[in-house]
């Protein structure tokens, strides 16, 4: 602890050691109640996606290639929750990082891969539901069981690829060492310092390629979805006995139409702050202000806390396999068998 010259008290990460990071105290008052709120989205973040993985794993209904995907998704999204957000909430609430260096650059690969499997599976769901709503004659023989593992399998190494390969190799600071090494780095610090080619190609690949395949294909599935329910309601409305038929399609074209709004919307609004601030933040000499860039991630990782909700928790069949899992039921014999799906 020191007295800078205007008077005010600093406080360092280490106070016995040279070249050590400032230490930001936050008033109780508010540390309290952010601990307790990350504390719950961890745990939500965990207990959601863990879920989602047991239905999956358990029950034979479900083992099918979109849903080998959204347990990818899963698993991704529990990692997060597991390894990564739990020492991001102790260092963004105490601002320094004591859990030394070689665990840092482990932390910030792993959750830049992690980030980037989830935003990848997404993206390849968008792609299983293209062939699903648009082609459903093509359906079963483009998206198989091999096509469904080649996707995981993608989305996974190219994500240890971005994340792994760009911290441990030092590619995020390629041509800014000078100014990390002299600026930046300090002993109770742990951030991703990224030069302007990093940021943006280490972007592209993590987000803004697999939200314009996201956003292009949900546009094209809304499209379609509503000129087949036109179709058909077109078609209900000769027979003068098919006024229920006709109300039934309408309430599952209002239907679609709200799941791809919640799909893209949650997506976009949990990412794109924080991935514009990504890219921006070099170009204006890093003058984004370190709590609203951590706030912005922040908000990201939430998405992995949202994940099971929008694309588990909104189906029918999932719910009933959930319950069947907190009371117990997957202990019976032939639970595993239980028919979830009623259409």
């Amino acid at each position: 602890m020191n007295f800078s010259q205007t008077g005010k008290t600093e406080h360092f990460c280490y106070e016995s050691m040279n070249r050590s990071c400032p230490k930001f105290i936050i008033p109780t008052a508010i540390r309290a109640p952010l601990y307790a709120f990350f504390g719950v989205a961890i745990v939500f973040t965990i207990c959601g996606n863990l879920l989602v993985i047991i239905a999956i794993a358990h029950f034979k209904q479900l083992h099918t290639p979109t849903n080998y995907l959204v347990l990818s998704l899963a698993m991704a999204d529990l990692l997060l929750g597991a390894i990564f957000m739990p020492p991001s909430m102790v260092r963004s609430l105490e601002s320094c990082w004591y859990f030394g260096d070689l665990f840092c650059k482990f932390h910030t690969s792993a959750g830049v891969m992690l980030c980037t499997v989830s935003i990848l599976n997404l993206s390849f769901i968008s792609i299983d539901r293209y062939y699903a709503v648009c082609q459903p004659l093509h359906y079963h023989s483009k998206i198989t069981n091999g096509v469904s593992v080649i996707m995981v399998l993608v989305s996974w190494i190219v994500s240890a690829f971005v994340g792994f390969g760009m911290v441990f190799l030092n590619l995020n600071i390629l041509g800014v060492e000078d100014f990390y090494y002299k600026n930046v780095a300090c002993i109770g610090r742990c951030l991703l310092f990224q030069s302007v080619a990093s940021s943006s190609i280490s972007s592209v690949l993590s987000f803004y390629i697999p939200g314009f395949i996201m956003v292009g294909i949900y546009q094209k599935i809304f499209r379609v979805a509503q000129e087949q329910a036109r179709s058909i309601n077109s078609i209900a409305c000769q027979n003068v006995n098919s006024e229920k038929n006709k109300k039934s399609l309408s309430n599952l074209e209002r239907k679609a139409t709200k799941t791809l709004a919640v799909v893209m919307g949650v997506f976009l609004s949990c990412w794109t702050p924080f991935f514009s601030c990504n890219v921006i933040h070099p170009i204006v000499n890093y003058s984004i202000p370190p709590v609203l860039f951590d706030t912005l991630a922040w908000i990201g990782l939430l998405n992995s806390t949202f994940n099971p909700i929008v694309y588990a928790f909104f189906y029918s069949w999932y719910r009933k396999a959930f319950r069947m899992i907190i009371f117990g039921k997957i202990f019976h014999t032939d639970s595993s068998r239980s028919k979830l799906c009623t259409d």
